[in-house]
């Protein structure tokens, strides 16, 4: 028996477009025992209505690998799923399902694949490094990609949280990006990276009021995105008000995710619960373990 545990991620962080991202403590688990043939059972909701066969996004990241390294076999198992993850709302439900296959075939085939090459994999197949990267190594993750090749460095958050408003209706990550402007003049596009410098600065110093603040004057994604989001900007203001360092959208959205000092996150996210109901509202903390892979013998981070 294989059991895999992978993490939600929060990509963007406002200015980040595409290449800033964090592990959160939700969480996607595998548990996958060898069988006649490949099956998935989903044993949570958020996983309810996956394909039970070979299109299972799991599968295919399995294979991918498997292919990559010269198999053309994947011994078939059976897999049952567990998820904490909100489906299409912004939190990598997607990159932890890749993530999670990817770590499947690893184990498999004996591939003792390093973290590189797994980030490798799962960027070319999500396109880009920001939710898998924290996936797989957890802590939040600064990356570029350039083809195959994914740099990267990693960032710890001290004395933060995170508060999540996860609305009932999903946002499809294709549907988001459409919205987008195929470029942008050159003075925004200048802004643009300003503001991002200075993101990476204050999250690698750790002034958490100087990112916050920084994450709200992104100029890539989040002007566009808005008319997908009314809830936005209302949950902003009133966010604001209750002593959040910054407001943003958790990768493609629909969750609004909000940076706040860890000593303030239980009374922030009551009142948050007290005066918008209808969202569902996660306080959620970084996750520094990344996916986890424990085998029948030994666990061990993989």
């Amino acid at each position: 028996m294989i059991h895999v545990r992978v993490p939600a991620s929060c990509a963007n962080l406002g200015p980040g477009f595409d290449s800033i991202g964090v592990a959160l403590n939700l969480f996607l688990e595998i548990q996958a025992t060898r069988a006649q043939s490949w099956s998935f059972k989903a044993c949570s909701v958020f996983v309810k209505g996956m394909p039970e066969d070979e299109e299972n996004v799991i599968y295919k990241a399995a294979q991918l690998t498997a292919h990559k390294y010269g198999y053309h076999h994947l011994p078939p198992h059976h897999v049952e799923v567990t998820s904490e993850i909100p489906v299409a709302r912004g939190l990598g439900s997607s990159a932890s399902a890749m993530v999670a296959g990817i770590e499947l075939a690893d184990q498999i085939l004996d591939l003792t694949l390093t973290d590189e090459e797994k980030i490798s994999i799962a960027s070319e197949m999500e396109g880009h490094p920001d939710n898998v990267a924290p996936s797989v190594v957890g802590s939040g993750v600064i990356a570029y990609q350039e083809g195959k090749e994914v740099s990267w460095t990693t960032v710890t958050f001290e004395k933060v949280c995170f508060l999540a408003a996860v609305p009932s209706f999903d946002l499809k990550t294709s549907e988001a990006r459409n919205v987008l402007p195929p470029n942008l003049p050159y003075k925004e596009a200048v802004e643009g990276s300003a503001i991002a410098n200075v993101l990476v600065a204050a999250l690698v110093k750790g002034d958490w009021a100087l990112a916050g603040k920084m994450m709200e004057k992104d100029r890539f994604h989040q002007p566009y995105r808005g008319e997908l989001m009314p809830h936005y900007e209302e949950l902003r203001s009133f966010l604001s008000l209750e002593g959040v360092y910054g407001t943003f959208m958790s990768g493609a959205g629909p969750t609004i995710m909000s940076l706040m000092p860890t000593d303030q996150g239980s009374r922030i996210t009551e009142n948050a619960k007290k005066n918008y109901p209808d969202f569902d509202w996660k306080r959620l903390s970084v996750d520094y373990s990344g996916s986890v892979v424990t085998i029948p013998t030994a666990q061990s981070k993989s």
